[in-house]
């Protein structure tokens, strides 16, 4: 399925949460936080939105930082996504 976000919404894949901690313990699968590091699938076109011209700093392909609890989780094909908006990005991983 193509998903197209709309406006400044951006539909990132979480990537995969750490299994152990600094010093080696493994964690189980329900003591792990949710992974902040994330790769965009999708990005909505900008343009006017509540009166602010907003132009699209990421493009799909780019490892970012998200909020710990932003957007919506969906379903898609099977994989995990979020739609977020774009100021919900913190950063752009290089």
């Amino acid at each position: 399925m193509k998903i197209k976000p709309l406006f400044d919404r951006v539909v990132v894949e979480p990537m995969d949460a750490e299994e152990k901690t600094a010093s080696g313990i493994v964690l189980l699968a329900k003591d792990q936080e949710k992974p902040q590091m994330a790769k965009v699938i999708a990005v909505g076109p900008g343009g006017n939105v509540d009166g602010k011209d907003v132009a699209m700093q990421v493009k799909v392909g780019d490892k970012v930082l998200c909020s710990k609890y932003a957007g919506s989780e969906f379903k898609i094909d099977g994989k995990d996504v979020t739609i977020m908006k774009q100021s919900d990005i913190l950063a752009i991983v290089d």
